[in-house]
């Protein structure tokens, strides 16, 4: 019938959500039996991605971190790092997306909070995650936090070091490839500059040859509007091919040296 039917297919999400939980106390193990290596792997990274095929082994490898337990050097079950995170898991009542959700929230808690605040900050967001969509966790979490630090002032510079990163995702069949980053305030800054004067409409537009290349600063102003009038590039398009000018016009000046494991880089990038 079609109330079994959905009864049936809530009852396999959380069957997914335990097996995963399930999996993660394993992988534990096989690192503590240092079995990738004896299988002849470099990593349990290595291992996850071609042994257990796990699509994504770094966000699984967080997500095991948070929620599965550990064993002290001495043997002893060590608690997870989220508990209650950990125990909705286990009973299928979250998906790995609410897991993920979950941590981007508690990671952005500034460390000079109470240890006892925290731990009830994340008995709160496993409380959410449990009768919420992952979006509701984000907006909610938003709301948390404000409340943790309203203004802002126990966030310092451990907190935005510690978030800080750029990944570029896996090349994909077309050549291009995915990047996302969190900056810290002086790169943001740097960034914005660079933006401000070389993502101008009509600046370092590779399909036009016309396009005055660099900083608009240094820029024909007549030559700008001219090519501002025929660019019909996005802001996101501008801000790429900005920043593409700017890595092209420092590699033109040789700051990264000439060769990378006996390539020239002008050859590599060609490539």
């Amino acid at each position: 019938s079609d109330a079994e039917l959905i009864d049936v297919a809530a009852g396999t999400e959380r069957a997914i959500a335990r097996l995963t939980f399930a999996g993660d106390r394993q992988i534990i193990e096989i690192a503590d039996r240092d079995l990738p290596h004896k299988t002849g792997h470099r990593s349990i990274t290595q291992f996850m991605t071609h042994r257990l095929r796990v699509a994504d082994p770094m966000r699984r490898t967080k997500q095991r971190h948070a929620t599965a337990t550990h064993l002290s050097p001495t043997g002893e079950p060590l608690e997870p790092e989220r508990p209650a995170l950990a125990e909705a898991l286990a009973d299928g009542k979250v998906s790995t997306s609410h897991v993920r959700a979950v941590l981007d929230v508690l990671d952005q808690i500034p460390h000079a909070v109470d240890h006892d605040v925290k731990v009830a900050a994340e008995r709160q967001m496993a409380e959410i995650a449990v009768d919420h969509t992952p979006a509701d966790i984000t907006a909610l979490g938003a709301r948390l936090l404000a409340h943790l630090d309203p203004d802002g002032t126990l966030t310092d510079d451990t907190d935005r070091k510690r978030r800080r990163n750029l990944s570029v995702n896996r090349q994909r069949a077309d050549g291009t490839a995915k990047m996302t980053a969190n900056l810290t305030p002086e790169l943001l800054a740097r960034i914005t500059m660079l933006l401000a004067v070389w993502a101008k409409p009509g600046m370092n537009n590779p399909d036009d040859p016309d396009s005055p290349h660099g900083s608009i600063e240094d820029a024909d102003p007549e030559a700008v509007e001219a090519a501002a009038a025929r660019d019909d590039r996005t802001p996101a398009q501008l801000n790429h091919d900005a920043l593409n000018a700017l890595l092209k016009a420092v590699f033109d000046d040789g700051l990264l040296g000439k060769s990378h494991r006996g390539l020239p880089i002008q050859l590599i990038i060609k490539a």
